[in-house]
């Protein structure tokens, strides 16, 4: 697949020009309601599966497939990330018309890092074949490993990362509207809302640990991954406002996800020994996917929506209006207010 360098600086001017589309939309803190953001992820669904179309057109069916496989596996493994972010958000009571704001920069970020990380993966691919193996093996022992702790939780309050944050950074213990940092008496502090952002990053590059492997398991092709992990990400804001409040009803979702990696790892495995054509991979991915939805749905069918309770007294406060007012204006602000002395 011969990508020309001016199809990677269109790819990516398209991305950002719908990261920016995003931004301005919700520049306003506000809750984002179900219909917002069941509109919000058909726009993303659909760009991505538009540009499947196009990589269909321009290269044929053989990477179209390998695209569209790889898509299908970057969506349903994120829906697990998904589920972190709302258990994250609820352990530190992240009022709701804040949440997107973290999100945007989280996923700007991992973007970034699973750049980096594909770029790392393809320069391995290429120089050491037999890393193949060692991606398919790690993948087989982490969907293992998945369907044997299916049943455990991921706890922010246990982690070490916010442990060492909390231990090296100044942070205050209330919410200051959006702030990610305050500058009060001339001291820099982080507000909660820059620990939850942390965290986000965090627990994506780990997920991005699984994910990168798995999509290198259908196509070896750079720009397909990428492309593949971009269009794939970007709609995780409005999957997250979606589904957050269902995650109870997806109960065979991490079955279905363990599933998935093993087979992928094996179909890595084999590489050498037995082709499997990227058709049967995307049919078994697609197999397998609506199996542990529709089960999940069909067992807690007549479950209603359940809000996120955040944990009592374990989450953080909003400043008060006496605390807004003690934070340092921005240091623009304050040479506005150094030259309106001047001229006076």
């Amino acid at each position: 697949m011969n990508v020309p360098l001016w199809a990677w600086l269109t790819v990516i001017g398209v991305i950002l020009v719908m990261l920016a589309i995003d931004l301005i939309a919700h520049r306003t803190a506000h809750v984002i309601g179900v219909r917002e953001a069941a509109s919000w992820s058909v726009f993303w669904v659909a760009s991505g599966v538009t540009f499947g179309g196009i990589v269909w057109w321009l290269f044929g069916a053989e990477f179209g497939q390998q695209y569209f496989a790889g898509f299908v596996i970057e969506k349903s493994l994120a829906v697990d990330n998904v589920f972190v972010w709302a258990i994250i958000f609820s352990a530190f009571a992240v009022p709701p018309q804040f949440q997107h704001r973290v999100l945007f920069l989280g996923v700007l970020g991992a973007l970034v890092f699973r750049g980096i990380f594909i770029a790392a993966g393809a320069a391995l691919i290429s120089s050491f074949g037999w890393v193949l193996y060692v991606f398919g093996a790690f993948l087989v022992f982490t969907g293992i490993q998945m369907l044997r702790k299916r049943n455990e939780h991921y706890n922010p309050e246990k982690s070490r990362v916010l442990k060492l944050f909390r231990s090296r950074v100044p942070m205050t213990d209330a919410f200051y509207g959006q702030k990610l940092v305050i500058r009060k008496a001339g001291v820099l502090l982080a507000t909660p809302l820059l620990a939850v952002l942390v965290l986000v990053e965090v627990t994506d590059i780990v997920f991005a640990v699984d994910s990168i492997p798995a999509i290198f398991a259908v196509t070896s092709e750079p720009f397909l991954v990428f492309t593949a992990n971009a269009f794939a990400i970007l709609g995780l804001r409005a999957m997250y406002f979606l589904l957050a409040d269902l995650m109870h009803r997806f109960i065979y979702l991490k079955v279905g996800l363990a599933i998935l990696l093993v087979w992928v790892g094996v179909k890595m495995l084999l590489l050498e020994l037995f082709y499997i054509p990227t058709t049967v991979s995307l049919g078994v991915i697609f197999v397998i996917l609506a199996t542990s939805i529709g089960a999940s749905l069909w067992v807690t069918r007549g479950q209603p929506r359940h809000v996120i309770a955040p944990p009592t007294g374990g989450g953080f406060r909003m400043a008060t209006d006496e605390e807004l007012a003690e934070v340092d204006p921005p240091r623009s602000a304050r040479s506005r207010a150094r030259i309106r002395q001047l001229i006076r």
